[in-house]
């Protein structure tokens, strides 16, 4: 069964947060991408629930959460700052952070801080920044599969979408990942409120254009950005990597060379899952991750 309240946070922002499970068990925080909410976890929730605490927040500019307008407050820093705050707002000692897509940047970036209370991380389908901002320059495939980015950045993209309607931006979103005929009429119409309320589309985007990854045009030869000259923090807690193979825009390279910027690094690929696995294939997905979180949590791994 699924709780929901809003959570003010020491950052500004109110986030809606649907709460599963119960709080005595191990906590496992979970951070959605990009065009979704909390509902990217719908199909992983009910498999987990009996033995962990989950906490899922649609993040700031989704969904039933508060939506600044500028550009600025949808920094990568400012959106690792809510996710301890949230923690810290619903006391949190401890817990696990399981992110997918634009989820997973933050889940990777707030593994960086080496906050004491996050114990574990888990990643599905979303590149480490190293390994992400080094394939956009040096990979012709990453870098055409990702010129979607510098198309969200343009102003005004938004009224774009709304002159195309909210239904042919679902399919063209969806449809060349996962056959769309398989997700539920309610989740289509829950998607597109979600993404139809005053200054939500704009929202979501203004995390594509407050990020500093940088997208080259198709066929320009630029230099490696700063960051990726010099020596790199390695990411300390252990981790677990869940990669769906079919991914269209995040493709498998970004597995090549984790294991230099991660101490403890554990992958599973999923050779029939795309970009969406966690919905896509839930029982995939769970079979990879629940014995992940009970051994952190030092239990037994529940059955997928």
């Amino acid at each position: 069964m699924i709780e929901f309240r809003r959570v003010p946070l020491c950052t500004g922002v109110t986030l809606n947060v649907a709460f599963a499970g119960q709080p005595d068990k191990p906590a496992v925080l979970l951070l959605h991408g990009f065009p979704e909410s909390h509902r990217t976890w719908r199909e992983l929730a009910p498999r987990l629930e009996d033995d962990f605490h989950l906490v899922m927040p649609d993040q700031r500019g989704f969904a039933g959460s508060d939506r600044p307008a500028e550009v600025e407050a949808y920094q990568t820093d400012t959106l690792v700052d809510d996710i301890f705050a949230l923690a810290s707002a619903i006391g949190l000692e401890s817990f696990t952070l399981v992110g997918h897509d634009w989820g997973g940047a933050i889940a990777w970036a707030a593994a960086l801080r080496d906050d004491p209370r996050l114990s574990r991380l888990a990643i599905v389908n979303a590149p480490h920044p190293v390994i992400f901002q080094k394939s956009l320059v040096e990979n012709e495939h990453q870098r055409a599969a990702s010129q979607y980015i510098n198309a969200f950045r343009v102003s005004g993209f938004e009224k774009t979408v709304e002159a195309m309607g909210y239904d042919a931006f679902f399919e063209k979103t969806f449809s060349g990942h996962v056959d769309i005929s398989k997700i539920p009429e309610a989740e289509k119409r829950q998607y597109i409120a979600d993404w139809s309320q005053p200054g939500g589309f704009a929202a979501m985007l203004n995390w594509y254009r407050a990020a500093k990854v940088v997208v080259p045009p198709p066929g320009v030869t630029v230099p490696l950005p700063d960051f990726l000259l010099r020596a790199f923090p390695k990411v300390k807690v252990p981790t677990l990597v869940i990669w769906g193979m079919r991914d269209k825009a995040l493709l498998p390279m970004q597995l090549d060379g984790l294991g230099d910027l991660v101490e403890d690094l554990r992958v599973v690929r999923l050779a029939g899952a795309g970009h969406f696995a966690p919905w896509e294939a839930p029982e995939e997905v769970v079979s990879a991750i629940a014995p992940f979180l009970a051994e952190g949590a030092g239990a037994t791994a529940p059955a997928a």
